[in-house]
């Protein structure tokens, strides 16, 4: 038998992702455009919804509380998405709410002197304006960093055997909201996984009037069958006698957002009253915006690939985390209870539809503005169980972190310093944060539990996110073992070109501002 060719068992590294339909800048009919806008706005109501549900009864809040904050949390999400896909990366990302906050945000919840406060809704309203005057003091961490181009100069020392874990583990580090959340409700949870998957890969090449209809729309159509699915199972009584937590996560009728939304309600900034500022709940929270920032560039990398764009050059993503601190700022003016990142499970559904255009993530934007005003109408697309959206992260989760994984093709994984580099960093980047996990959940505090709350704050925000540990863990194993003579190891010679906006003429296409703003702001 003859020996194999080297090119029939090796696959030559590309620069973007083949296999999509639409890229960056191309885009469908608009008819398809916005039903691809609606179906990304529905996978955002998830993390929409779960934070706020999470947070709001801890803080003392109703139902009426709970909608308000949802709607104002969609509004600014769609202003957000707007703004970065015009003026700050231009990747197609939706910027959701953060879950990089939430251990910030409930030390203030406990702070005593909120916690003495014996009125339920006084000390609601409270514990907002703190954590709006905290994440209005953080926005400034990725406002400074980002417009000044510091983070440019600090991703520098990125390369792709140091990203690869980084951007992987955006991914795989959310593993505890995909299949733990779905065994809550395995009756809807596994029927949804199966489906989804049966539609956007099995039946992917089912057409209609020349469109891939099942692969395109998959999340819509599988969601409407489960949702109904589950709303039968509901009416017919079927969790009638079961458990509070399997009522919550199974049943159409538990999230109470219908009956408490209004009919019209415009968000507009500091509807809560006005800010409160405190410096050490101001510190722990700018912990959070730098997870944020750091989960953020491993977010935007992923969307490159998915959008068959090339790595954004330093100079864009410090443009881009610029104006996702502006979005934080705008979280905290308009009382989201939370801040601002990269929306993962958004990019992943690029990979799954084989659509990257900005145009459609743009629409999707419009329709979080308008159901937000919209009450009733937002409300009902909100109540949609947890469960299902749980068994969409399972898919879309992974294909963000294989698009991590499928920056180690430009080095060279024959290098043992190379495996050592990678090896650590996914191992310490899910372990560590798995204990802080599991320290907290037994202690009811993290590992850091010192008289210094913002201290605590700190640290724990900062080793709850797998991420910021894959990153301090390979980036400085990257830079100081053997890096001198290990350069093309470490694919420094294809990564080089995408460090500048004019070291590769695709750039231009892909990032440059529009209305001709570039010529106010020249790119370096």
């Amino acid at each position: 038998m003859e020996a194999p060719k080297p090119e029939e068992i090796s696959h030559p590294p590309m620069d973007q992702l083949q296999g999509l339909e639409y890229c960056i800048d191309s885009n469908p009919s608009w008819g398809e455009a916005i039903a691809l806008g609606f179906q990304h706005y529905i996978l955002a109501l998830g993390t929409a919804v779960m934070i706020p549900t999470f947070l709001f009864r801890l803080m003392g809040g109703t139902d009426n509380d709970k909608v308000r904050v949802v709607q104002t949390l969609l509004f600014v999400e769609g202003i957000n998405t707007l703004l970065q896909t015009l003026f700050g990366t231009r990747l197609p990302t939706v910027i959701g709410g953060s879950y990089a906050f939430m251990v910030p945000i409930i030390s203030i919840i406990h702070d005593k002197s909120l916690m003495s406060i014996e009125d339920p809704h006084l000390r609601f309203l409270n514990t907002m304006r703190a954590v709006q005057g905290a994440l209005i003091v953080a926005s400034s961490v990725q406002i400074i960093l980002g417009f000044s181009q510091m983070w440019a100069i600090c991703s520098r020392f990125f390369s792709p055997v140091g990203m690869a874990p980084v951007i992987a583990l955006v991914g795989f580090g959310l593993f505890d909201r995909g299949f733990p959340v779905v065994g809550r409700c395995v009756e809807i949870g596994v029927p949804m996984l199966i489906l989804f998957i049966a539609f956007s890969q099995y039946l992917k090449n089912f057409q209609a009037r020349q469109l891939p209809i099942l692969e395109r729309f998959a999340l819509l159509i599988s969601i409407t069958v489960i949702w109904a699915y589950a709303h039968l199972l509901t009416a017919s009584g079927a969790y009638r006698h079961r458990p509070d937590l399997t009522q919550l996560n199974c049943r159409t009728d538990k999230a109470n957002l219908i009956s408490s939304a209004p009919w019209i309600k415009i968000p507009y900034p500091l509807q809560w009253g006005a800010p409160t500022f405190d410096a050490g709940h101001a510190f722990g929270m700018m912990a959070a915006a730098l997870v944020s920032l750091i989960e953020s560039t491993g977010a935007y990398k992923a969307a490159s690939r998915l959008a068959s764009a090339t790595p954004p050059p330093a100079y864009v993503l410090s443009r881009g985390i610029g104006w996702q601190g502006i979005g934080i700022l705008l979280s905290g003016l308009f009382g989201t209870l939370t801040g601002s990142t990269v929306s993962v499970e958004n990019v992943g559904l690029l990979g799954s539809t084989r659509v990257g255009s900005r145009r459609v993530i743009q629409i999707s934007a419009g329709f979080m503005i308008f159901f937000s005003m919209l009450g009733k109408f937002g409300a009902l697309f909100a109540s949609i169980p947890f469960t299902i959206f749980a068994a969409v992260y399972c898919v879309l989760f992974g294909l963000v972190a294989s698009v991590g994984l499928s920056f180690l093709q430009f080095t060279n994984m024959n290098s043992l310093r190379n495996l050592f580099i990678t090896g650590v960093a996914f191992f310490l980047g899910l372990s560590v944060p798995e204990y802080f996990r599991e320290y907290t959940a037994n202690a009811l505090h993290g590992p850091a539990h010192t008289s210094a709350g913002w201290f605590n704050d700190f640290l724990n925000t900062i080793f709850f996110s797998s991420p910021t540990v894959a990153m301090i863990v390979a980036i400085f194993l990257d830079n100081t073992l053997d890096y001198k003579n290990s350069a093309r190891d470490r694919g420094m010679p294809w990564w080089v070109k995408f460090r500048t906006f004019k070291g590769d003429s695709r750039n231009e296409e892909f990032y440059t501002l529009p209305f001709n703003l570039n010529r106010f702001f020249p790119p370096s």
